[in-house]
């Protein structure tokens, strides 16, 4: 080839070059920027959503009551005898002579009442109740709780209940059929109930304050007690056990616990906990965590399936003979072994997603999961506490 054809090709093609080489540079400074981009900070958690501290807690109360103003929905009195007792002692307390009578009204039910006592209630503090039907009453729709004490597990009564029923179900039927909507024997009333006594506990006159994690943990306690150290200074906290840390009280929250239990629950921290695979074997529910790894496994799943149908034939005797007529059973067996399926490799530590992903491979339903993680566990592979629930 002659060098005059040469020339104008190249230079034809130097721009091609100039823009493959800018690429190239654009790539290699994207790369270099991936690689010193900072990983993803982990999550952290205020200490507040992590721990209960000792002696802010609530408390729970229960109590029996009455409920009258039933639409003939309450107690059959001859079911139910506590019912019509507790509705004869409420009427002699109430001036009215009932010894010797039936009662035979359908307007009243005998309940339930439970409440849950906030920390350091005052006097004339209001909470919310539960009513719920303790005889055969079908519904507590439009009916009134009559003043009932609640009473802690001391025996004492902190809190006295009364008040118009909320139901959120209903029921609705003829002789032939019933339509029920949620659960119309158990009620609510919003603050229904008033506080009568107060609970005796000085916060401001404990030594320490004492945390008690939700979810116990040694990495996590040790965290929290990190940052409250962090906070208040070194040796102010200590880490008892999994579940508990302790924090001395000193310098400017000595008679101010509300401040310093102010100041901890605001403090951040990475909370840890072991890896584990819960299953509801009812619902077929399956809960991976994100710690959860598999070490390398190859998988396969077959399914089986078993049918019996039951077809029996009448055999009648000829005319005029002395035969009887019988039915002859028909019994039709059929085994059906699904195609089986290629096997498929998981794990390899692995992330979350990438287990999820390998599992979904196999095509095979919740139920079938849980076997399948089963086995993966007793195979050595799952490095996770495997709770069945």
């Amino acid at each position: 080839m002659s060098p005059g054809i040469q020339v104008p090709v190249l230079r034809r093609l130097r721009p091609a070059f100039r823009h493959a080489a800018t690429l190239a540079a654009g790539l290699l400074l994207a790369l270099g920027l991936l690689s010193v981009a900072p990983a993803p900070a982990a999550a952290q958690t205020r200490v507040k959503d992590l721990v209960t501290f000792d002696g802010v807690r609530r408390n729970q109360l229960v109590g029996y009551g009455l409920v009258v103003g039933l639409n003939g929905t309450g107690d059959r009195l001859i079911n139910t005898p506590f019912t019509e007792q507790s509705l004869k002692g409420m009427m002699e307390r109430l001036g009215i002579n009932t010894r010797g009578e039936t009662l035979r009204t359908r307007n009243a039910a005998a309940v339930m009442v439970t409440a849950s006592l906030p920390p350091f209630p005052r006097q004339g503090t209001t909470v919310d109740v539960t009513v719920s039907a303790l005889g055969d009453a079908t519904s507590l729709l439009g009916g009134t709780l009559v003043v009932t004490p609640l009473l802690g597990a001391d025996g004492e009564a902190y809190a006295v209940a009364q008040g118009p029923l909320s139901v959120s179900g209903f029921t609705a039927g003829g002789a032939a059929a019933t339509v029920t909507k949620g659960v119309p024997t158990t009620a609510r009333i919003a603050n229904g109930a008033t506080v009568e006594r107060e609970l005796k506990f000085a916060l401001n006159d404990v030594g320490a304050v004492r945390m008690a994690l939700r979810n116990p943990d040694f990495t996590t306690a040790i965290r929290i007690a990190d940052a409250v150290n962090g906070r208040l200074g070194t040796g102010n906290a200590r880490v008892v056990d999994l579940t508990t840390v302790d924090v001395r009280i000193t310098g400017a929250y000595v008679g101010n616990v509300s401040r310093l239990i102010g100041d901890i629950e605001q403090l951040a921290v990475r909370p840890d906990a072991i890896a584990r695979v819960v299953v509801d074997e009812r619902s077929g529910t399956i809960v991976i965590g994100d710690d959860v790894r598999v070490s390398r496994v190859a998988i396969t799943q077959g399914n089986l399936t078993v049918r019996v149908v039951e077809t029996p034939q009448v055999s009648q005797p000829q005319p005029f003979s002395n035969g009887s007529t019988v039915v002859v059973p028909r019994t039709d067996v059929q085994v059906q072994e699904g195609n089986g399926r290629q096997f498929v490799t998981v794990g390899g530590n692995v992330s979350l997603q990438q287990l999820v992903n390998g599992l979904n491979a196999l095509g095979v339903g919740p139920r079938d999961m849980v076997a399948i993680l089963q086995a993966i566990k007793a195979a050595g592979a799952l490095h996770a506490d495997l709770e069945i629930i």
